[in-house]
Order: C-alpha cells, then structure tokens, then sequence
C-alpha cells in the first residue's frame, strides 16, 4: 500500500478514543481523505486522480455540464475545474463546447476515448470503494450513501 492510501489507523488507533473522534465534522474529513486516498490508488493507472476522474464522469454522465455548473457541484473553484478540463481536453478525453443555454459559457462534452476511459476506470474504482469501505456492509454502504446524500444535498426549503 502507498503511503498516500495508508490510513495509519496503527499510528492513530490510540487516539481513537478522543472526544475528537465523536466529531461528525472530522469524522466526514477523516472518511473523506481515506476515501480519497483509495480512489487515487485505483485511478492511478489510468492517469487520473479523484478530482479529473470526477469531472470525467459528470461529462460522461452529467448531460453536458457547463464549466460553472461543474464547479460548483464539485464545490471546487472554477480555476481548478479550468485546469482539470485542460488536462482532460489536452489527453483527448473531453471537449468543450459552445453552450446552447449560453453562448458565453462553454459545455463540457467526453469524447469517444473519454467514454472509454471512464468505463474502464470506473471498475477500478468501484473495487477499490470496496475495498476502502471493507468494514460496512453492503447495507449499511447503501443507508451511508443515502445520509450523505442527504447532507450533501439538503432539500432547498
């Protein structure tokens, strides 16, 4: 294992017990970076990381998403959303195009390769999710997906 996708749960298992711990606000972060660190290995062979990985999959995906729209459901700023489209656009795997909503703006849109890449790279990470979330059960996987959904996405009221 990289040391990047190491959890060092040896090294923090005896802080595991702090008030910190209880945390929900950490224990997200902790999750999040483990996570990450998992999707990074799994994508690593296909010369993508979380991030372009998943700007990759809402082009394939997400209906010809806009750069802004790609933003601000990524919560990253546009700049870094610009550069990760760069890379992606400049192995070939995604275009941009003239929005037809907004002739300013530009869509982006996966290529015939792009597809294809995320197809293959999407097996990978579905593996390597598996293998991060090892301890929960395909159920209690589901009813995590369903909460943080529902924190991530809270209905509009």
């Amino acid at each position: 294992m990289t040391p990047a996708a190491d959890d060092g749960a040896g090294e923090a298992s005896r802080l595991e017990h702090a008030p910190l711990a209880d945390d929900l606000g950490f224990l997200l972060a902790r999750a999040a970076a483990m996570s990450q660190a998992a999707g990074n290995e799994a994508l690593a062979a296909h010369g993508l990381k979380v991030r372009s990985y998943s700007v990759l999959a809402l082009a394939v995906t997400g209906g010809r998403p806009s750069q802004r729209e790609l933003a601000a459901f990524l919560r990253l700023d546009p700049s870094q959303v610009v550069a990760l489209i760069d890379d992606l656009a400049r192995r070939g795997l995604v275009t941009r195009e003239p929005d037809p909503r907004d002739r300013r703006a530009n869509v982006v849109a996966a290529t015939l390769e792009g597809r294809a890449l995320y197809r293959r790279a999407l097996v990978d990470v579905e593996a390597g999710e598996r293998r991060a979330h090892a301890a929960l059960s395909r159920a209690d996987r589901a009813e995590l997906a369903r909460l943080l959904r529902a924190a991530a996405f809270p209905a509009e009221g």
